[in-house]
């Protein structure tokens, strides 16, 4: 047969191989940290509400159902097909946050949620993975930011950004800012660029920032100036450090989650967590999220596209970034915000996105091969 008709008759066929295993194992170990940990955090809170003590733990275990259930249809999905649809994403999202800002529900003085019958959903949790869409496609296609094509991309995030700010989240907002400059080094940009948007961005946070975000600053530098204020969930959290030790207190036995640490299963989850299990419990809990760091970057450089490469690292440097920025909160490194611990604190929302960013990540880690039959 000549080489003609044998190069006519081949037929070139993909196989895949298995999603990354171990990437799996985390997260979920992850989640069932998370599960325990509302449960003994949040059940002195049921109690005083006048509640089940599993009110909290239920609610979380059903959005971890819905959120498996997403993760599995997505990994089933080839990510390809999101450079499409980045675009109509985010201007959905969009839509959604509009609605945050007219019709949305306020919570501890911010509103941030969209409340439908007995659901209550976050849309800046979404605004996450659109902007990793929307950058991965934008960078995937062309570098150069001051190119007018890439304003059909860019203009999305700043509405976005300017919506956030409303509601008001600025740490939402340096977590979307951070996530992109590493996404635009990791396609190549200009260091000049990026050291230019650092200072560009420090003083924008400077001046975005609020009379009572100042207070924080304040508070979080002196805040034995107001232990019964301001100062008072800074000061718990750290008791709860000191009394966990090195082995903790135990599980279900920490005393700061009784009245004491207010928000002791959602934003300072991590710090009831430190009581009851210690500096080593600690340990392993940044050391998963190092693990998580570690194959996410992995499947990003295995990856045989720039589109695949620069949404798998966007992704999993915006998950492990909230973790460090929730975990430097809750041990008093940097000020109080209102930032979720992924997998492990109260939060549908939360919960949901991160597991749909994950699903989207695992497809990625199937690496796609070609074969000749």
């Amino acid at each position: 047969m000549s080489n003609q008709n044998y190069n006519e008759n081949v037929n070139h066929s993909v196989i895949l191989s298995p999603y990354d295993k171990t990437l799996v194992f985390i997260v979920i170990f992850l989640i069932i940290t998370g599960l325990l940990a509302i449960f003994s955090a949040g059940a002195p809170k049921c109690i005083m509400q006048g509640t089940s003590s599993t009110y909290f733990v239920l609610r979380q275990f059903t959005w971890f159902i819905l959120g498996f259930m997403a993760m599995i249809f997505l990994s089933k999905i080839n990510y390809k097909i999101y450079n499409k649809y980045s675009l109509p994403f985010a201007w959905l999202i969009i839509v959604m946050l509009l609605f945050v800002c007219f019709k949305g529900t306020t919570v501890n003085g911010a509103t941030r949620w969209l409340t439908i019958g007995p659901i209550q959903f976050q849309p800046s949790e979404a605004s996450k993975l659109a902007v990793i869409l929307l950058l991965a496609s934008s960078f995937s296609k062309n570098i150069n930011i001051f190119d007018k094509s890439q304003i059909k991309y860019f203009l999305p995030i700043l509405i976005m950004i300017a919506l956030i700010y409303k509601q008001p989240n600025l740490s939402m907002i340096i977590i979307l800012g951070l996530s992109s400059l590493f996404m635009y080094f990791a396609a190549g940009g200009s260091l000049k660029i990026i050291l230019t948007m650092i200072v560009l961005g420090i003083s924008g946070v400077c001046l975005l920032i609020r009379s009572f975000q100042k207070q924080r600053i304040m508070i979080w530098l002196n805040p034995e100036s107001d232990p019964y204020g301001a100062g008072y969930n800074i000061i718990q959290a750290m008791l709860a450090f000191v009394a966990g030790g090195f082995f903790g207190v135990g599980y279900g036995n920490s005393r700061q989650k009784l009245g004491w640490l207010p928000e002791g299963h959602t934003d300072f989850i991590y710090a009831v967590f430190a009581e009851e299990f210690g500096f080593l419990g600690c340990l392993i809990i940044i050391g998963l999220f190092l693990a998580f760091l570690q194959r996410g970057l992995i499947i990003s450089g295995r990856c045989d596209d720039i589109f695949g490469k620069l949404l798998a690292g966007g992704i999993t440097v915006s998950i492990c970034l909230q973790a460090f920025i929730n975990i430097a909160v809750s041990s008093s490194m940097i000020p109080a915000t209102g930032v979720p611990l992924p997998f492990i604190s109260y939060g549908g929302t939360s919960l949901f996105i991160t597991m749909c960013m994950v699903g989207i990540l695992l497809n990625i880690s199937k690496q796609r091969i070609r074969k000749i039959v």
